[in-house]
């Protein structure tokens, strides 16, 4: 006999039953809604790029050891995408004569990535992802920080929640130049940097790559494009803002002002969404690179820090029909079925319980569904054409003609 299949998903990956569904589709929604009040508009793209796209400007851990990566039957290399901002960029250099910038796109990809599960990452995710080309002003970046801000407030966030730590990769280089470091030396500062946080022997480290010791400056130029940005997000409010001479973010195509938003609650102390600008990216795609910023963020990590805040509404439910049709019994369901046709075409969601349960526990699974009304249809309802509407919240009744009921459920 063979053995039996697992019922467990891919590890890394999720199944989303109806309620973890419901709970995903608040995230997706309010992440859509909030972006296009921004005036984002949203794209999408194919989740299978030629490998070569993620080997020029993505970080090599990426490339290396966490791409799902295969050869197609026409030979050719192709990766699973496990970011979204070498699409976004391929695409604006493939339309650049036709769009008028700057352009701000918005996408919910699902992403991959062969990485040991743990809390706030898994091998398959969605993400917002939010990027403007074609901005050359700092004015942009303010706006695009402000953006990942109102992502977390327009899920009821407080400012205090959430911390905002901004750095700048032009002033970085600016530092490792006048310390004379190689391009190889300021590269791998900048992946030790990344990793400062994880490393207890940060100084030590610095040293063997600097060939001295090595510091980073606590504060930056007065005058300087970052102090332009944070003195912007103060105009509009945005004071949790802080500066992070650490935070370099690990993808290489970053040529500007960075940053990352952590979480200030001691139960989910880390990062939830990072970003930067990348004004060199589109150049890899033939003609004059046009500038980018933008950031992503992860639905495991907005759930954990949902849940760390309590910020799930509590009456989130799957999605429900208005409207359950209960057929007294079987010889009735085919009647169900055309009198819940008519109902649909007049836009009111409806289903037709046909199970062989009482009527009874038919009305109370109507209930625990979430259906807001309930239509009992027997032997008198068909031949008087005359039914009687319940609302389940209030018990009260209403009786009339398929129209009639229609129209008032309108």
């Amino acid at each position: 006999m063979a053995n039996k299949l697992s019922t467990e998903a891919y590890k890394g990956t999720r199944d989303f039953y109806p309620q973890e569904m419901a709970v995903q589709r608040y995230i997706f929604d309010t992440w859509a809604k909030t972006a296009e009040s921004f005036g984002f508009e949203r794209y999408d793209a194919s989740l299978l790029e030629p490998a070569e796209l993620y080997r020029s400007k993505t970080s090599e851990e990426i490339v290396n050891e966490q791409t799902y990566t295969f050869t197609d039957r026409g030979d050719r290399e192709v990766t699973l995408r496990p970011e979204m901002t070498p699409t976004v960029a391929r695409m604006v250099a493939g339309k650049r004569r036709d769009l008028t910038f700057p352009v701000r796109w918005y996408s919910i990809p699902n992403l991959f990535r062969y990485e040991r599960p743990q809390r706030g990452r898994l091998r398959e995710h969605w993400q917002l992802n939010c990027d403007m080309f074609g901005a050359d002003t700092y004015v942009a970046d303010i706006e695009m920080i402000a953006l990942a801000s109102k992502v977390l407030t327009s899920f009821g966030a407080s400012p205090d929640m959430f911390q905002i730590r901004i750095n700048d990769r032009a002033w970085l280089n600016k530092i490792f130049k006048d310390e004379g470091f190689t391009s190889e030396q300021g590269a791998a500062m900048l992946a030790l940097l990344d990793r400062k946080e994880k490393i207890t022997n940060f100084s030590e480290e610095a040293e063997k790559i600097a060939g001295k010791k090595f510091t980073l400056p606590e504060s930056f130029e007065v005058q300087s494009h970052l102090a332009q940005v944070v003195t912007g997000l103060a105009e509009l409010g945005i004071t949790n803002v802080v500066f992070s001479p650490s935070t370099v973010r690990g993808f290489t195509y970053y040529t500007g002002v960075i940053f990352e938003i952590f979480d200030t609650s001691k139960a989910n102390n880390r990062s939830l969404l990072g970003g930067g600008r990348y004004d060199n990216l589109t150049a890899l795609f033939g003609g004059d690179a046009i500038t980018g910023i933008g950031f992503g963020m992860g639905d495991v990590t907005m759930k954990d820090f949902l849940e760390t805040h309590k910020l799930i509404p509590k009456n989130i439910s799957v999605t429900a029909p208005t409207l359950a049709i209960i057929p007294m019994q079987e010889s009735f369901f085919l009647d169900g079925q055309k009198i819940a046709e008519q109902f649909r075409n007049e836009g009111i969601s409806t289903f037709v319980d046909i199970s062989d349960r009482k009527i009874g526990k038919k009305l109370a699974t109507a209930s625990e569904a979430g259906s807001a009304y309930v239509l009992v249809v027997g032997e008198d309802e068909i031949v008087s054409q005359k039914f009687t509407l319940k609302k389940l919240a209030t018990k009260s009744e209403k009786t009339g003609t398929i129209t009639e009921l229609a129209n008032s459920l309108l």
